[in-house]
């Protein structure tokens, strides 16, 4: 072809030229691509990471305002938390300030509501959209009943959960827990008012966060070891379950879930993506904790009920039977490792896994009161005539009585647990209760051997303290009586006869106290030198109101207490405790029991107000005149013809009637001869029980100060009364 050179060169550049122009293009939108790609790839991660900090996934969104970045405000899980309690003695309401305490360290909104200045008609349906989560602690009384405080709101709610008129929506949205405080001696009412609250709720359409929890005042049952580590226990679970909730969480992880089951909160099943389910994991969620059950059935209900939480009503039949075979299962599993393995072992296994009667938060609330623990279970302490005595001011009114030597007396207990939890108990109950021995075991010899050490480290404090006489500090070194009524219930220990033994052969008189709860423990007691009941009231009505026993049978037991008492051989005690306005009014009844027990003695003393107390409502109200006790002492012994008004003090607000047996020639013989109780009792033993001995074998003469209406009214003449000016009491005493 013909064609000139300078067609060819423009050819040439136009190719190149257009070549060019497309890998420009072509290298921009790469490049575009590339920077898409990178953008997609940061949002991503960023939308990931807020996620992690408590954002949903949806939580930011970029927007260019004025050339700068804004964030999307986060979500709301959870508007702040509610309180209500309903308390007869104050725990709850101690237990619902403690936990407001924690919420407020969560840097969340917390009210605590009385459940008594809450009403529920007006306020309740408006939790149910404040994105609030209310919390109840609720507490049955004995019989079952809300407390005071809470009874109105109870009942406004069982009224509401069974009115068509409210609906079974009407608190859809409000979510919820529930902890109950109750007691597991009262098995037919343990924690019904807490159970009953969460079931009313439920009626409601309300949600739970978790499931319920009940707390057990009784230690021998308590899961944790006492109410309050329950609470604790319980307290920790709904502040992580908090935390969750405000993360957007609908529900945590129990860990108990199968392989695969257990889903990230905001991720779907592909059953609850499924149209024709329609149904999200939420809603599901929802269903499943409107069906919450304590943690074995829940794991029996999983593994019965498969991979499905929403169980059918026509299969909870099966659900429950299969429950009940598991937890029957379990039973005799247990039952089989325990039949292979020999008694000892067992023994030793038993006694390891039994908790310590201590807890330590225990430990650190009587410590501050002033008690030297001993071991896992035991107490000494000294008492306030051991001081008096002392700097010779005078002395108890067992002094006064019997003849002891206060300022050689050593206040203590082997159990620090007690079966009743009675109003004017001045140790405010801080001391465990139960109604059997459920806890590790310390050794008598070493209980024995501490609290003499702790006693006497007590008493050498007094060296050098002013007015103390030194004649009485060297006689104190050496503990001559002990008084087993310090606290709780000391036959309750399962070695007390060994223990009490061991105190005779360190020639150590014994003062047992018992609340007349433990008839069979009484029947089985080797000889003390003076067994005491405690008979706080006549009739049975009056003894729980005054009493609070934990024994259901507790007025058969009472009775069974004072028949088995009426066969002892050595002295007996009835310790009538007046509580103006409780039981003063009762003479007729107090008289029948006393034919009923035979006691030696009848030792009558008006209450000691010990302060104010949540766990009482005792005032000084309660307290009766020293001119009341005598008038009441006075008529009591006119309607008990082989009794008659021994002993007087005035001091201790306290009268001893006396069977006039002890009355030999016009004289009392109300005091003890300790030395020679410590020979018959060393007798008894040598003989193995076959040489018995009776209380009229160590009796000794009562000095005239000591007698109902001499002129000393009880107080020891060889002694100087102190009286104190505008100083607190010490009602610490025997």
């Amino acid at each position: 072809l013909d064609v000139s050179m300078d067609t060819w060169n423009f050819f040439y550049t136009s190719l190149v030229s257009l070549w060019l122009h497309r890998f420009y293009v072509y290298s921009v939108v790469a490049v575009g691509i590339s920077v898409w790609i990178i953008i997609q790839f940061f949002t991503t991660e960023t939308k990931k990471k807020v996620s992690e900090d408590g954002t949903s996934s949806e939580g930011i969104e970029d927007k260019l305002v004025n050339g700068s970045a804004t964030l999307k405000a986060k979500e709301l899980y959870v508007a702040g938390v509610k309180i209500f309690y309903g308390s007869q003695t104050g725990t709850a309401k101690r237990f619902a300030q403690g936990l407001a305490e924690a919420v407020i360290s969560l840097r969340l909104p917390v009210e605590v509501i009385s459940m008594g200045d809450y009403d529920p008609d007006d306020c309740l349906a408006e939790e149910a959209t404040s994105r609030n989560v209310c919390v109840f602690l609720v507490a049955t009384y004995t019989d079952g009943q809300p407390t005071e405080s809470a009874a109105w709101f109870c009942k406004w709610l069982e009224e509401a959960a069974h009115d068509f008129r409210f609906g079974k929506t009407y608190l859809k949205g409000l979510r919820y827990a529930v902890f109950g405080l109750g007691n597991s001696v009262y098995v037919d009412h343990y924690n019904t008012v807490g159970r009953n609250v969460d079931r009313w709720l439920w009626m409601l359409s309300a949600s739970r966060i978790m499931t319920r929890v009940e707390g057990d005042c009784n230690v021998a049952q308590s899961k944790h070891g006492s109410i309050e580590a329950d609470f604790e226990a319980w307290k920790a679970k709904f502040l992580s379950r908090l935390q969750a909730l405000c993360r957007g969480e609908k529900k945590p992880c129990s860990g108990k879930c199968k392989k695969g089951k257990c889903k990230s909160p905001g991720k779907q099943s592909k059953e609850s993506s499924d149209p024709e389910h329609g149904t999200s994991e939420y809603e599901n969620t929802e269903a499943e904790e409107l069906f919450e059950t304590s943690s074995e059935e829940e794991a029996d209900a999983e593994e019965a009920g498969g991979t499905n939480s929403v169980i059918d009503v026509e299969d909870l039949g099966n659900i429950m039977s299969h429950m009940k075979k598991a937890k029957r299962d379990r039973e005799l599993e247990d039952g089989d490792v325990g039949k292979n393995l020999t008694q000892e072992k067992a023994g030793r296994k038993e006694e390891s896994e039994r908790r310590e009667m201590i807890t330590p938060a225990l430990r650190e609330a009587l410590t501050k009161q002033g008690y030297k623990l001993i071991g896992s279970h035991s107490g000494v302490k000294l008492c306030r005539w051991t001081k008096s005595m002392l700097r010779g001011r005078g002395g108890c009114y067992k002094h006064t009585f019997y003849g002891i030597e206060s300022h050689r007396c050593m206040e203590a207990t082997p159990s620090l647990a007690c079966a009743n939890k009675c109003v004017f108990c001045w140790r405010h109950h801080t001391n465990p209760v139960g109604t059997e021995w459920r806890w590790k075991m310390d050794q008598p010899e070493i209980i024995l051997q501490e609290a003499l050490e702790n006693h006497r480290n007590m008493i050498k404090q007094f060296k050098g303290v002013l007015g103390v006489r030194a004649d009485r500090l060297a006689e104190a070194m050496t503990a001559k009586h002990c008084a087993l009524s310090l606290v709780g219930e000391p036959i309750m220990y399962p070695e007390i006869n060994r223990f009490v033994k061991l105190l005779h052969q360190h020639g150590i008189s014994s003062f047992l106290v018992t609340n007349a709860q433990f008839p069979d423990e009484i029947r089985n007691l080797e000889p003390v030198t003076q067994l005491y009941v405690s008979v706080d009231a006549s009739t049975k009505e009056s003894l729980k109101r005054i009493d609070r026993p934990l024994f259901r049978d507790f007025w058969q037991r009472f009775l069974d207490s004072l028949k088995a008492l009426s066969e002892k051989q050595q002295r007996t005690v009835y310790r009538l405790t007046l509580v103006k306005a409780w039981n003063v009014d009762e003479l007729k009844a107090y008289a029948d029991l006393i034919s009923l027990g035979k006691p030696d003695f009848i030792e009558v003393k008006g209450v000691t107000y010990c302060g104010e107390s949540s766990a009482s409502n005792l005032t000084m109200a309660n307290v009766p005149w020293h001119e009341e006790v005598v008038r009441f002492v006075q008529d009591l012994a006119e309607l008990v013809p082989d009794y008659e008004i021994a002993c007087e003090h005035q001091h201790s607000n306290c009268l001893l009637i006396a069977h006039k047996k002890f009355k030999v020639d016009g004289d009392w013989f109300t005091w003890i001869d300790y030395g020679r109780f410590q020979e018959l009792v060393r007798e008894h033993e040598r003989s193995g029980g076959a040489e018995t001995f009776t209380a009229a074998d160590y009796v000794a003469r009562t000095p005239d100060w000591a007698l109902f209406g001499s002129r000393e009214r009880g107080f020891d003449p060889l002694d100087v009364r102190y009286q104190r000016k505008n100083k607190a009491r010490d009602i610490s005493g025997c």
